[in-house]
């Protein structure tokens, strides 16, 4: 089980973008995260006028490290780490190690 998923809201605890805010988009294969509207960067893209795509400078988002972000917990107010255990019907769910609640209902 991953301990960080696709629309959690996360925050960042290192880099440029340090504690801001964010749903994740898209969680990569090489332990990278998109997260919505963190680490933009700007991309001189050239146009293509068969496809109809514009050029010139686009701001995008890249992958960020999924090493440099933490859930963020409400109860808390700030990022928390995750860990997983079993409940009493068998299922597995992700829980804050500092406040020991349950994410996944």
């Amino acid at each position: 089980m991953q301990k960080i998923k696709k629309n959690d809201e996360v925050i960042v605890r290192t880099g440029k973008d340090k504690g801001k805010r964010g749903k994740i988009v898209q969680v990569l294969s090489n332990d990278k995260v998109l997260v919505n509207g963190i680490n933009q960067v700007k991309k001189h893209q050239k146009g293509n006028p068969n496809a109809g795509v514009q050029g010139g400078i686009v701001e995008k988002s890249m992958p960020i490290s999924i090493s440099n972000v933490g859930l963020y917990n409400t109860e808390t107010q700030k990022a928390d780490r995750i860990g997983v255990k079993f409940l009493e019907d068998g299922t597995k769910v992700r829980y804050f190690k500092s406040t020991n609640t349950v994410v996944d209902v």
